[in-house]
């Protein structure tokens, strides 16, 4: 029975979509056929499958696709039919002009495909009723709207609790990987740097978490009217995610860096280590700042604030130290990826940029531009 185990946790790690899809397709099927009356209802289901399909923040436009998707599908295909019937040249000659004007247009690849269903459906199933074109039409704007009305049952109550978990999970990962290298470098433990590395490889999958739980957050504060004043605050974590997404870069370089110096026959400075200490700290301060702002705590933002800059900045000044001494080019490389980290990092909490780099370089004992 050992097999059972993954699958049981799969599905409890994963109910939530299934609920979600079980949900709206079948609300979508009622709501076509029993409340409207509508004889065959396949795509309110299909719609609303579709939409849920997609990553969260991009529900609202994939519902709008769909539902021009469908109309444009049916329209190519109704056209075609009075003109050629129910041939195999009219599959061929409304593929060809459904695909080829949806690509014309610029259209993603879902209204693309649906639009290209929808003829298709239209060509291959007769209709019971004269009416049914504009049913398929209502039909998929009920489908989109249930989807999307399911898409934000779980976060009716705290749009932003996904994103605030997943903010502070980020910075958490970061911090703890930078705790990981300097622990690998005052032991000289190879193995140790070389594991930090690889998880530093697996960091961009982190910050596609992130990026896309600030597009769920944006797109669930859309559909709350009264939580509009939210949206500046995840517009700002939008910004600040890109320059998460720098520092990832640069720490994967630190994380090869620290690799190539467990391998030299001479110890790695304490200094070093301390910086990567102070830099991690840093990072998990401002995991907090940003947590804050989001939450609308400005007090505590701006505290976490000020500490990520006192930390960012010690950890520049104590590497610097070590630039005085001809270290080997690993410890270079190192420096200058605690640097640009630093820079990132007070980017990232809204300092002012031309100001940044004025600090930093101040900080690592550079003469000012």
């Amino acid at each position: 029975m050992g097999w059972l185990r993954p699958v049981v946790d799969r599905l409890r790690q994963g109910w939530l979509p299934v609920v979600e899809a079980t949900l709206a397709a079948t609300v979508s099927w009622a709501l076509a056929a029993a409340v409207l009356g509508h004889p065959q209802p396949f795509f309110a289901p299909a719609a609303a499958l579709i939409v849920l399909g997609q990553a969260r923040g991009q529900r609202v436009r994939r519902a709008v696709e769909v539902v021009l998707g469908v109309a444009a599908g049916v329209l190519v295909a109704d056209l075609v039919v009075q003109a050629l019937g129910r041939t195999t040249w009219t599959v061929l000659t409304v593929v060809l002009l459904t695909v080829g004007l949806a690509t014309a247009i610029g259209a993603s690849s879902v209204s693309v495909v649906q639009a290209t269903v929808s003829a298709l459906y239209l060509v291959t199933v007769p209709p019971s009723t004269d009416a049914l074109v504009p049913f398929r039409f209502v039909d998929a704007l009920i489908g989109g709207v249930v989807a999307l009305a399911a898409s934000q049952l779980v976060s009716a109550r705290q749009p932003l609790a996904p994103l605030l978990a997943e903010s502070r999970q980020t910075f958490a990962a970061l911090a703890e990987l930078l705790t990981e290298i300097s622990e690998a470098l005052d032991r000289r433990d190879e193995p140790a740097a070389l594991a930090a590395l690889e998880r530093a490889r697996r960091l961009d999958a982190a910050v596609d978490k992130l990026q896309t739980a600030v597009l769920a957050a944006g797109e669930a504060l859309r559909l709350h009217v009264r939580r509009h004043r939210h949206i500046g605050r995840v517009h700002a974590l939008d910004a600040s995610s890109r320059q998460v997404d720098f520092a990832v870069r640069n720490l994967r370089v630190l994380a090869r860096a620290g690799v190539a110096l467990t391998r030299l026959p001479v110890p790695s400075p304490p200094e070093l280590g301390e910086a990567l200490r102070l830099l991690a700290e840093a990072m998990r301060c401002a995991g907090e700042a940003l947590a804050a702002d989001l939450s609308g705590q400005d007090e505590a933002a701006d505290r976490y604030a000020e500490q990520t800059d006192v930390a960012a900045l010690d950890a520049v000044r104590t590497a610097g130290r070590l630039l005085t001494r001809q270290p080997p080019l690993p410890i270079i490389m190192i420096v200058g990826q605690i640097r640009a980290t630093a820079i990132d990092l007070l980017r990232g909490v809204g300092a002012d940029d031309v100001a940044v780099l004025g600090r930093v370089d101040d900080a690592l004992g550079l003469p000012p531009l």
